[in-house]
């Protein structure tokens, strides 16, 4: 089949490499447009090591962007993490339309930040959703979906690079297979039982310590690497990355204890174990040694 990969980011490049190596006829990459002064994509990177047609339109919104989709004669668009938004005519453009990837199990969490809330609100699964995207916010039919558990423990960079990321290039290639058979699924999203979430911006991350400690202890992973879990201390802001969770009562916000192994502080009926921090303008560093310096 043609196929056009539009992603970008890590999870692009992956998408590509499988592709790549399975020896699928990739005829166009698109991805968004290169920011002055960032880095390359390496979604682009890779491509152009491997001579392979870039397109990068600011806008799909616009009747050149339409002719561009139409001139790659292609059979199938994966959407590999677009950001951008791409309109009907010119998903529907390729033979069989376009598919995209989406890390949770729609209807619910649908929206930019869908790793994170699950974590915040104390989830104990997760998993991805391979779907046809229509002009909704990740409301298009579903193809396939995949499950994974979300650990005790577990932080944002867990479930995502350790679960959601190698299977959501699996499920891609999965969904390949299932339009070159032919088998088309699309079940319609019960969108009145799901849930949709904005991003997970700095704001919401803001650490309460008056909160219930498994309320803080799952803001802190659902934050861990990004945005990072924030609070202040003698009126330095401090992001929390790696913690813990302990026993002990008294009273909220309180600085318990200080070791080797991180600064214990007090949340409602419990204690939060801060291992690793990043102040204002800093490093990532072992707190212990930040609090004691």
């Amino acid at each position: 089949m043609r196929i056009v990969v539009h992603g970008q980011q890590a999870f692009g490049k992956a998408v590509l490499e499988r592709l790549l190596e399975l020896g699928e006829d990739v005829v166009a990459v698109c991805c968004a447009p290169t920011k002055e002064g960032k880095p390359e994509d390496p979604l682009v990177t890779l491509a152009k090591e491997k001579g392979l047609p870039v397109h990068q339109p600011g806008s799909w919104k616009t009747p050149e962007a339409l002719e561009l989709m139409k001139s790659f004669d292609a059979d199938v668009c994966m959407m590999a993490y677009v950001l951008l938004f791409v309109p009907q005519e010119v998903r529907d453009a390729p033979r069989y339309g376009t598919f995209q990837y989406h890390p949770s199990l729609c209807p619910h969490h649908r929206g930019p930040s869908s790793i994170n809330w699950p974590i915040a609100m104390g989830r104990t699964r997760t998993g991805l959703t391979i779907f046809w995207p229509d002009d909704g916010l990740d409301e298009g039919p579903i193809m396939l979906q995949k499950t994974c558990e979300i650990g005790p423990d577990d932080t944002l960079g867990d479930v995502y690079f350790g679960r959601l990321f190698p299977m959501g290039v699996d499920a891609m290639i999965e969904g390949l297979e299932l339009v070159k058979a032919g088998i088309l699924l699309k079940h319609d999203q019960r969108l009145d039982e799901g849930s949709y979430e904005s991003w997970f911006k700095k704001d919401l991350a803001e650490i309460d310590w008056s909160k219930p400690v498994a309320e803080v202890y799952n803001l802190i992973r659902a934050c861990n690497p990004a945005p990072g879990a924030w609070t202040e201390f003698n009126g330095t802001q401090v992001q929390i990355y790696d913690s813990a969770r302990l026993e002990g009562q008294g009273t909220p916000g309180e600085i318990v204890s200080v070791s080797d192994d991180g600064v214990v502080v007090q949340a409602n009926g419990g204690r939060i174990l801060v291992k690793r921090l990043r102040p204002k303008g800093g490093d990532k560093q072992p707190a212990g040694a930040w609090f004691n310096g």
